[in-house]
């Protein structure tokens, strides 16, 4: 029974089994999904009762499929896997609501100098998976998405932050605070973030480097400002969304390798991109084939030679 928007811990009679289903908050957030499995569907009547219509030999995967993980569950189940079952297909729509997850991820300055490029296509899969050394990981994957940096694109996402800064200024800050307010996010993202992000053959990074060298003598002042300091904070900011959208398809049940081994130029001809796009990673897609592409258990270090508590 769901009372209050909410499944509590209880059991489902289906074809005379009974399987307990716990954790499941929210039907609301169930139901927006519009989670299409094969033949299946999920019913919500005005009663507040949860009807499952499916095949008998499919009950169990929809069990499980509904039984929603914690985050320590769904960080355990991510595992890089470099092996898919082919016979098992993944929806599309799915893997796309998990990237809209990733547009989530902090990044530097909300610059989001990132794009996503989600593959489908059998004829550009097999290119793609030339281009990163025919892995097993790409070359069983049902879809596979490549994560790429556009630094590009600095001065048109400042100019778009800057519009929704003013109007975000403009709703939700008190009247008397607004100009000033206004003024200084169009000084960070009128003329610092531009000033930040130019390149012209390395000399401009020479500049800001040692501009910020001789204020940092007066006051603290941010050092890694040099064009590759700007490339590596793009390229965090990407991997941030790329691990933000692994974890997504994690709680979704499905399986990611994130891959750098690559050639990257084969790649960016296929995908057409151009000359100031970078590949940050890419990402294939699937569902597990057992455990044949997991081998065997992480391997970490122990956490106390990583961590510190000063």
């Amino acid at each position: 029974m769901v009372k209050n928007n909410q499944i509590h811990k209880g059991t489902i009679n289906w074809f005379g089994k009974a399987s307990r289903i716990s954790d499941i908050q929210h039907i609301d957030i169930l139901i927006t999904r519009k989670v299409r499995l094969v033949e299946e569907q999920l019913a919500y009547n005005s009663m507040g009762i949860l009807k499952f219509f499916s095949s008998k030999e499919k009950y169990n995967s929809i069990i499980t499929f509904y039984s929603i993980m914690n985050l320590d569950e769904v960080l355990h189940y991510r595992r890089s896997v470099r092996a898919y079952d082919r016979t098992k297909l993944i929806d599309p729509e799915r893997i796309k609501h998990c990237l809209e997850l990733a547009t989530l991820a902090p990044n530097s300055s909300d610059m989001q100098l990132w794009e996503f490029y989600h593959i489908t296509q059998p004829e550009l899969l097999a290119k793609v998976s030339r281009a990163c050394l025919d892995q097993k990981a790409t070359s069983t994957a049902s879809q596979i998405v490549v994560f790429v940096v556009r630094r590009d694109w600095y001065r048109k996402h400042a100019r778009f932050v800057l519009d929704f800064e003013r109007e975000n200024i403009r709703r939700y800050s008190p009247k008397e605070r607004q100009a000033k307010r206004i003024k200084n996010r169009e000084l960070y993202y009128g003329k610092l973030m531009p000033f930040v992000y130019a390149r012209f053959f390395g000399i401009l990074g020479l500049f800001r480097k040692l501009l910020v060298n001789i204020i940092s003598i007066f006051r603290p002042i941010m050092l890694e400002v040099s064009e590759n300091d700007m490339r590596v904070t793009a390229h965090k900011s990407c991997a941030l969304a790329a691990q933000t959208f692994m974890i997504a398809m994690a709680n979704e049940r499905y399986d990611t390798c994130p891959l750098e081994g690559l050639d990257s130029r084969r790649l960016k001809r296929i995908l057409k991109l151009p000359h100031g796009a970078e590949i940050n990673m890419v990402i294939p897609c699937g569902i597990r084939d057992g455990n044949k592409g997991i081998w065997g258990e992480r391997c970490r270090v122990p956490f106390d030679e990583v961590y510190r508590r000063i």
